[in-house]
Formats: C-alpha cells, structure tokens, sequence
C-alpha cells in the first residue's frame, strides 16, 4: 500500500505543479492582453495624430504653393513695371 500512497502523492504532486504553471502562464496571459489593449488603443491615438498632422501638412503645403506663386505674380508684376518704365524713358529721350 505504500507505493500506492507514494505514486498519488507524486500524483499530487505533479498535479499541483501543473495547477500552479497554468495558474502562471494564465496571468501572464492576462497581463499580456491587458498590454495589447493600452497598445492598441495608443495606435489608434497616434494614428488619428498622422491623419491630423497629414491634413495640416497637405493645407501648408497648399498654402505655401499659394504664396509661391503670389510672390512669383508680385515678381512678374514688378518686372512689368520696371520695363514699362524703361520704356517711358526711351520714348522721352526720342521726343527730344
């Protein structure tokens, strides 16, 4: 009766083990989730950050291209002016 009693504690034993490894890998588990979960949520708020930076980057770079291009207008504009200028003062020096 001996090696009966001894094999079901070893059985116990071993069971216990078990128990608490499973109990173990069942936090870890867990805890894991609960990481997946703050990381999924942070993704989801960085991702809505790219759009929101995405957006103001495409209206600057729009706005940018704007004033380029008003700078180049105001630059013709000028050029414009300078030879009409010119202009006028060939026409004055061949009235005299």
């Amino acid at each position: 009766m001996s090696t009966k009693d001894e094999v079901i504690s070893l059985l116990e034993s071993k069971i216990r083990q078990f128990i608490d490894v499973a109990e173990h890998y069942r936090s870890d588990n867990e805890l894991l989730r609960q990481q997946n979960n703050e990381l999924l949520v942070a993704l989801q708020e960085k991702s809505q950050k790219v759009e929101v930076l995405e957006s103001k980057y495409e209206s600057l770079s729009f706005t940018k291209k704007m004033i380029s291009s008003w700078e180049g207008v105001k630059d013709v504009k000028l050029q414009i002016n300078r030879m009409v200028h010119e202009i006028d003062k060939c026409i004055a020096l061949l009235n005299r």
